[in-house]
């Protein structure tokens, strides 16, 4: 199950995107550039399609269709985004335009839905035509309604996006009602969930972070997962050093890099739908980086998940198994941001052939075109 191709107009910093997208997608770009707001077109689709969700909780999360629609847009109000996703070797179509009306309510302007070259919903139609209020809605948020593209809503829906905040994990207190979120809050309790739920699965996933999480920390001896006498879940390590008895020590006293480290670990095996993350590199040291795409390239053969990856790291893109396919390059432009797939840029087919890494073919675009000038900061 994947996004095979990603379609946008006037969302965000972008005009128009147009990309085919692969298995592994690693998106490059200067900051400020949309990284975060390319990821964020798939996370909108998920908010809408999500059980609690719809298009109105969707829009009204990003403060409304005006925030949302690109500042470049002219002739051409609506925000559109369409993708093309395979589920079960057959390919779906899903394309949303949808604008705000005089109330500032999000609107759907258009909705199609195709199963290869077969029409399956085509909006609006004629029940939308004798009751425009039922333009605030879309299809893929209604159960009676997505039935004959189920397998849509419920792929949409279970798009994971994680970029782990340490301290969220740390201070359990403030997951308190948090569901699912994004930053992390709720982890330790996702975990504790997996252990009511599925023992099995639980304890097969954390057997295999611990393996991995000891080859980064080689002074690791166990992980458990543990409550307080208020019912609350820790994380629990106990290491090896020159104190015999030292006891356990949990989250609280976790370095950043061990959390996100286990975080990304955890997140990459719960699942098998799309998976966006945001700068995975963050607080891990450079060895542990440069083993990131190997790492997804292994889930993705094993599970067929797709992940999506935003990044800044020369360490991560200079693994030499990375296809030109598979790296996203943005380019801000006086008429929004540009992505161009690397594959299709002759100056970095020209400089792969050279010989260099992909690290070196991208990352000097993307770098500001006078940060040296930041050095004379306190002049």
């Amino acid at each position: 199950m994947i996004i095979k191709r990603l379609r946008l107009e006037n969302w965000r910093n972008f005009l128009r995107v147009d990309v085919v997208l692969q298995n592994r997608v690693f998106i490059v770009g200067p900051n400020a550039s949309g990284k975060s707001n390319l990821l964020d077109a798939l996370r909108f689709l998920r908010d809408i399609a999500d059980p609690q969700g719809g298009l109105q909780r969707a829009v009204h999360a990003r403060r409304g269709v005006s925030q949302i629609r690109s500042l470049h847009a002219r002739r051409r109000p609506y925000v559109v985004i369409d993708v093309l996703i395979e589920i079960d070797r057959s390919e779906w179509n899903y394309r949303l335009e949808f604008t705000q009306d005089n109330l500032r309510r999000a609107t759907v302007s258009r909705e199609v839905v195709t199963c290869g070259s077969t029409p399956v919903v085509e909006r609006p139609d004629r029940d939308d035509a004798g009751d425009p209020s039922r333009l605030s809605q879309t299809y893929l948020e209604q159960v009676n309604a997505n039935k004959p593209f189920r397998e849509i809503a419920e792929f949409l829906s279970q798009i994971r996006y994680l970029h782990l905040v340490p301290q969220l994990i740390r201070e359990p207190d403030r997951s308190v009602g948090r569901s699912s979120d994004p930053y992390g809050g709720d982890f330790l309790e996702q975990l504790a969930r997996t252990q009511r739920v599925n023992r099995r699965v639980y304890e097969s996933r954390m057997r295999r972070i611990a393996d991995a999480l000891r080859i980064a920390m080689p002074q690791l001896k166990e992980l458990r997962l543990a409550k307080d006498d208020r019912g609350v879940a820790h994380l629990q390590f106990l290491y090896e050093h020159w104190r015999p008895n030292a006891g356990w020590q949990t989250e609280d006293q976790f370095s950043d890099g061990t959390l996100r480290l286990l975080g990304l670990l955890w997140v990459l095996l719960d699942g098998a739908a799309p998976l966006l993350l945001e700068e995975p590199e963050l607080s891990l040291h450079e060895a542990v980086v440069s083993q990131i795409p190997r790492i997804m390239a292994r889930v993705a053969r094993k599970q067929g998940r797709q992940t999506i990856v935003s990044t800044h790291s020369a360490q991560l893109l200079s693994d030499e198994g990375i296809d030109p396919a598979e790296v996203l390059v943005l380019e801000p432009t006086a008429e929004g941001t540009e992505v161009t797939v690397a594959v299709s840029d002759d100056q970095i087919r020209s400089l792969l052939a050279a010989g260099l890494s992909m690290a070196d073919a991208v990352i000097p675009r993307t770098a500001p075109r006078h940060a040296l000038q930041l050095s004379l900061f306190g002049d």
